[in-house]
């Protein structure tokens, strides 16, 4: 067997940056050649635990904002307003495009693919949809969509 280092994801062997055990010829044959995988000396352990502090400190501090960012979100409460026809439905609807834009004129930079909205709202009412941000933090926004007068 023969010892590497993984520099991306692989399917069914792991993850980038893990150490792994693999036959010789795959190994030679297939992951390195293709930029998999590098031998696992010294001195690349060495870089791959450099590495891996690096990427530590950089989600900590993807973490944090995240986290601040989130803390804004959640204590905010958005308006839309639209026309609406008979039975209460909207002419239209609000997306998440709709939502990052408010969002964005509140001074929280997002983008609407965070949100996690599973269909574009078209009646009135209030709704609270979860925002994926980064490094697994998720914020919960809610909103109220409203008629507008004629």
């Amino acid at each position: 067997m023969m010892q590497l280092i993984l520099t991306q994801d692989v399917d069914n062997l792991g993850k980038a940056g893990e150490l792994v055990s693999v036959r010789p010829g795959y190994g030679r044959n297939y992951l390195v050649p293709r930029g998999f995988a590098v031998s696992a000396t010294v001195h690349n352990k060495n870089r791959l635990e450099h590495e891996k502090a690096v990427i530590a400190r950089k989600v900590e501090k993807e973490r944090a904002t995240a986290n601040e960012l989130a803390t804004r979100i959640n204590g905010m409460t958005l308006q839309f307003e639209r026309q609406v026809g008979e039975d209460e439905r909207l002419f239209g609807s609000v997306t998440s495009r709709d939502i990052a834009e408010q969002l964005k004129r509140a001074n929280v930079e997002i983008d609407h693919r965070w949100i996690q909205l599973d269909q574009s709202v078209k009646a009135l009412g209030k709704y609270e949809v979860p925002v994926r941000l980064a490094a697994g933090v998720i914020a919960q926004l809610k909103f109220w969509v409203v008629g507008k007068d004629k």
